[in-house]
Formats: C-alpha cells, structure tokens, sequence
C-alpha cells in the first residue's frame, strides 16, 4: 500500500491552513470536526473561510507565507493556487517533521484527506492514495448507504456499558462473543429503530444473567471452487466473527485473507498421499476448540456435503453435543463448469450428470463403470487428475467411444484457471506433458464440445 491507514488525534492540537479560498474552507471544516485548533495564513481571505471564523473558532492571519509560520504546528494543508508557495509549504513541513497536505499534489503530501464516512465515533475512511479521488468518492457514496447513522448511537452505547461488561466477563474471547451478540442482535435492532432506552435494559438483563456458556461452535462452510467473491453472505459473515479458522489446501489465499484479521489460521491440509493430519485427528480437534469456547470456522473447498468429507466432521461434533452449524458452498462442478463454458446438462446432449471421486478412501479407483460408459450423459470426476489415464482406459475398455469429449480444468473460477480439452484417446498423453497444478476436475461428455463457443472466462486455455 502505496500510505498506510491511521487516525489522528487532533483535539486541540494546533493546525495550520494556508490559503483561504473554497478549498481551504473544505479542509477547515474537516479539521473543525476533529476539533482541531485552526490557525488560517493567507493574502486574501474569501467569504467561505470568513463564514466560518467564528463557527470554527479560526484565527485569521492575512499575510504572505514564510517559512518561520510553521513552528509549533502539528499539522499543515496546503490550499494556496500558488505552486512554488505549495512546493515550500511541502518542503518546510518535511524538514521540521511536521505533517503536510498539498491539495491536489500528491506528490508533496506526507498524508492525504480520504473519502469519510463520518458515523461518529464510528468513523470509515476510503482512499486511492491520489490515484482516483473521485472514484474513492463514488465508493464513499455506496458505503454510506449500508451504514446507517444509528450505527453512531449503537457505538455510543457500547462506550457507556464497557467497563461494565468487562468487569462482569473477564474473559476476552467471552467478552468479544458478548458484544457481537448484541450488535447483531435484539440490542442492535432496538437502536435502529429508535429505542436506545430498551436496548440499554436489554444490555442490562443480558449482564444480570449469570448463566454464562462458555462452549464455542463450529461453522462448517464451503468455500466454492476457488474465486473469493462466489463465497455466500453467511460464509463471510460467519468467517469473519470465528476465533479460529481450520483450512486446507483447496482455500485459495484470497479466501482466507476475508477471515477476521485476528483469527488463528490452523492449517490441515490433504491431499493424494499427504495427509497433515488424518479426518479423525481433524474431527477431534473441532470438537477440542469449540469445547475450549472457540468459534470454530472449518472452511473447505467447494461445497463440505459433496466429497468434502463434512458429514464425518458433524458426526463427531454431534456425539460430544456441540454446536453446529453447515454452509454449503458451491460445488466445483458447478463453478469450475460454468468458468469454463461447458453446460454440465444440455437437452442435445446430456440428461443427467453424476458426480464421482476418482479415488477411494484407499486411494483405489474401482467405479461402476459400466453405468458411467452409458451415452447421454455427463460425467463429473473429482480429485482424477492422477488417476486420469486409467480412468479413460477403463471408460474404453466398457464401452465408451474413443472420441468421447473429455476436459481437465485447473484451478477452476480462479485467475490461474486453464482447460485441457481433448477425447478419451488423446487426453492422458497430452495433459503428461503438462505441469498440472491441483485442485483439478474433469469433465466426460459431449457436452465438452460447447467450450470453445461458450467459453466465456478466457484465462489459460490448453
């Protein structure tokens, strides 16, 4: 990042303005917000900045920019039409350490004014580091609708009850469950609707309950085949309220980058033959932190109820009585599918699709696969990447034409994404000579024939 986010305390603090005209009369108001102390140096003062003297409390210095000015100051913007007296503005404030904005001179500027959204003292700030202010304006705009301004008062009222919820529950893992509760909850939703008396009773009763339940829960959530935006609100939700998030290797790092900031990552990735840890280790490690009174995220490629090994996980969580919850996510077939132009389902050429894994538990691959070699079809085959030249032999040896469509997708909805296609012949030759990077799904079916018309997502085409 090109300027890192902070926020400054400027109450009382002694700010300098340079120039006096429409601009400099935007930037005192904001500094007036903050309660700063605004001193304002200038030639000629406008009417803007006149108005604003006694609201602001501003003290009006009219007189040509010199160096000396600054002394004292914690912080200087720039506002003058004059480019040398900007440049020693700049130069001045840098040598003395003194914070400094030149407006529309990025350049010159050791801080910037983002796009604020003032819902006090909750605060959002938005910036393009100078690249595009009026973008970060137009994104200010959209945040502003989704940010109601009771969220201000809902802020206000946490003040005014934290010291007593932290005397109440010492523990802060507990602390930080109890205050989520309430501004997702009936506390939040009284305030919204105007009646903040209710919601400080409500905090209260919450408070007298001495019943306090210390075991966490597990968020079971597909993470869908790969692109962080196919991800459902209540995965993100969820994510980003979890103490502990439990991944593997099929979570691209984008996902894992929306999970609350915070959060220990715990990685137990499988794959073919490399095991971190085995399922049963996994399940017992679920039920062991949310028994420790963690908010457990397992967060697993594609959707956790299709090949994801979910309903073992659960099993578990339900013969120790914790709590769970499951969100299913989209299935790589679906996702890689669709990113790759090929209709898992076509009335000209399929009408049914099955979904099936290319290895077993003992990594055996032993389908059924006479009702696999059956025409009008489409085939869907998971984790078949290494197993993929005795896959097409077997489908030939029952039955399947030679020049049967097959596709190999690689990393499928991602940028990384590429489509090997080619029949059940040519296939396994061409893709052995191909650096092959998991997580993988093929695709068996005529419908494989409507990729290049209606492929849509060009990335890595083989």
């Amino acid at each position: 990042m090109d300027y890192f986010p902070v926020f400054v305390n400027l109450k009382d603090q002694p700010c300098l303005v340079i120039g006096a005209g429409e601009i400099a009369a935007r930037k005192i108001e904001l500094l007036a917000k903050a309660h700063a102390k605004i001193t304002v140096i200038a030639n000629k003062i406008s009417p803007q900045v006149l108005g604003l003297v006694a609201s602001c409390q501003l003290d009006v210095i009219q007189k040509t920019f010199a160096p000396d000015d600054l002394r004292g100051y914690r912080l200087v913007v720039s506002a003058t039409d004059n480019r040398e007296t900007n440049k020693l503005v700049a130069q001045t404030a840098t040598e003395q350490n003194i914070l400094v904005n030149v407006v529309d001179s990025p350049e010159l500027c050791s801080f910037i004014f983002p796009a604020i959204i003032d819902r006090s003292p909750i605060i959002a700030a938005v910036s393009s580091g100078g690249a595009a202010p009026v973008l970060a304006r137009l994104l200010r705009a959209k945040i502003e609708t989704i940010i109601p301004p009771a969220y201000g008062r809902l802020a206000q009222l946490a003040e005014k009850f934290r010291s007593a919820v932290k005397q109440h529950i010492k523990e802060p893992a507990q602390r930080r469950i109890f205050w989520e509760n309430c501004f997702q909850g009936t506390v939040a939703e009284l305030v919204f609707s105007g009646n903040e008396q209710a919601a400080e009773q409500q905090i209260q009763d919450e408070l007298n309950d001495t019943r306090q339940v210390n075991q966490g829960e597990v968020y079971l959530i597909g993470a869908g085949p790969g692109a962080a935006d196919l991800l459902t609100f209540r995965a993100l939700r969820l994510m980003q309220q979890a103490d502990v998030v439990v991944y593997d290797h099929l979570v691209s790092p984008e996902i894992l980058e929306l999970a609350r900031r915070d959060s220990e990552k715990i990685y137990v990735g499988k794959q073919r033959h490399k095991h971190t840890l085995p399922q049963e280790s996994i399940n017992t490690l679920l039920a062991d932190l949310a028994k420790a009174g963690k908010r457990v995220v397992r967060l697993k490629g594609g959707d956790p109820f299709i090949f994801g090994r979910g309903g073992e996980e659960i099993e578990t969580l339900m013969q120790q009585g914790i709590n769970f919850q499951v969100v299913p996510g989209i299935t790589a077939a679906s996702g890689c599918a669709a990113y790759a132009g090929i209709p898992l389902t076509h009335r000209d050429h399929a009408q049914s699709c099955t979904f099936v894994t290319g290895h077993l538990k003992d990594n055996s691959i032993n389908l059924n696969w006479l009702q696999l070699a059956a025409p009008n079809q489409t085939i869907v085959i998971y984790m078949g990447s290494a197993g993929l030249e005795k896959i097409c032999h077997s489908l030939i040896a029952h039955g399947s034409p030679e020049d049967l469509p097959i596709a190999l997708i690689q990393q499928g909805t991602t940028s990384q994404q590429r489509v090997i296609t080619g029949t059940l012949a040519s296939l396994p030759p061409l893709v052995a000579e191909q650096d092959i990077k998991p997580p993988t799904l093929i695709i068996i079916g005529t419908v494989v024939n409507l990729h290049k018309q209606l492929n849509w997502f060009q990335v890595g085409q083989g």
